[in-house]
């Protein structure tokens, strides 16, 4: 039986695989070379890879969730809670650490995901748009925000810049892009002085 590290290696090792080359470009063996463990080992806890990957995507979407919790019980000004969301990825983007959100890459997948996996996924987004309408809800309501379109429209605007961003900083090869991106993006959403 494998222990926690194993587990979490096991897991690490389909999140990368899964940056490097989506849902469908990996399998058991793939992980089972990477983590020095034999395949049996990994059916023993996930008995498939739908197993695996919705397990790491929920995951994934406990630890998001657990962060933006935490940027707005921390940090009051909701203009602020967007940079600190933003940062979050300029900081990941910069050092290579997650330079891409894992469910914006399955999310280009969704029309071949299983149902489990594409469930999850979809969690996500609704998730994070929720947590961003209500920054923008309350950056309106105290003036720290302008929003040019209905809150919703502006939090999937929101979303789809940082997502945008991180894709273009990839395609470019230019880490430093994601933060230039989203600062003029940002800018937008500032009331003039």
């Amino acid at each position: 039986m494998a222990d926690d590290s194993t587990l979490d290696r096991i897991l690490r090792s389909a999140h990368q695989l899964i940056l490097q080359r989506g849902f469908h470009g990996f399998s058991y063996a793939d992980v089972a070379d990477q983590v020095g463990i034999r395949k049996p080992s990994i059916h023993h806890h996930f008995p498939t890879k739908v197993d695996l990957v919705r397990t790491l995507v929920a995951n994934y979407r406990q630890a998001a969730a657990a962060g933006l919790a935490a940027i707005r019980t921390n940090v009051a000004d909701p203009a602020a809670q967007l940079r600190a969301y933003v940062g979050y990825w300029e900081r990941c983007v910069a050092t290579d650490t997650d330079p891409f959100c894992l469910c914006a890459l399955l999310a280009a997948e969704l029309p071949s995901l299983p149902p489990e996996v594409a469930a999850e996924v979809r969690g996500h987004f609704q998730a994070l748009v929720a947590w961003l309408q209500a920054a923008l809800q309350d950056g309106a309501a105290g003036g720290q925000l302008r929003l040019s379109q209905p809150v919703e429209v502006e939090a999937h605007t929101f979303m789809a810049a940082v997502h945008g961003a991180l894709l273009t900083a990839r395609a470019a090869g230019e880490p430093s892009l994601f933060g230039r991106v989203m600062s003029s993006h940002l800018q937008r959403l500032t009331p003039s002085a």
